[in-house]
């Protein structure tokens, strides 16, 4: 089976969050273009890249497991899907070890967080919830070994 180009993973991952906006209300199709760039800026590969467009999808219910795992996708891009997915329920430190063990996935979340905490995005959130993103975004990076705050 030939893996997806990233074109078709682009399209595909665009498609699945079309009626999904973020916390600021813009389409969130443009936080996985942002992410994508970011693991892209930061020398990843394509099944980084292709991961990066995918990294959300299950955890959203955008795209099932099932479909992840009969997708015509690396092993490598599928297991770093699965590391970047959150259970419910699950402890941060727990989340961050997943990712820790799964090569390539630290990439994707570091340019995920970058994003994330990218301070133009958070800067249209109330007070609240910006203090609330930025304390767990700053927790994650330390739970990863990613000290500083990141650029996007």
């Amino acid at each position: 089976m030939t893996p997806l180009t990233l074109t078709e993973v682009e399209i595909l991952a665009r498609a699945a969050h079309a009626a999904q906006t973020d916390k600021a209300g813009q389409p969130y199709a443009e936080h996985l273009r942002a992410v994508a760039e970011g693991v892209r800026a930061r020398g990843g590969d394509d099944e980084q890249i292709a991961a990066a467009w995918l990294h959300d999808a299950v955890e959203d219910d955008a795209l099932s497991q099932e479909w992840l795992r009969a997708a015509a996708l690396t092993d490598r891009t599928k297991a770093i899907v699965m590391a970047l997915t959150k259970r419910p329920g699950e402890p941060p430190e727990a989340y961050a070890a997943r990712i820790l063990a799964t090569p390539g996935a630290r990439l994707v979340k570091e340019a995920d967080l970058a994003h994330n905490a990218d301070p133009a995005r958070l800067a249209v959130l109330d007070g609240a919830t910006r203090d609330r993103l930025e304390r767990k975004y700053a927790h994650m990076r330390g739970l990863l070994g990613l000290r500083r705050r990141e650029t996007p």
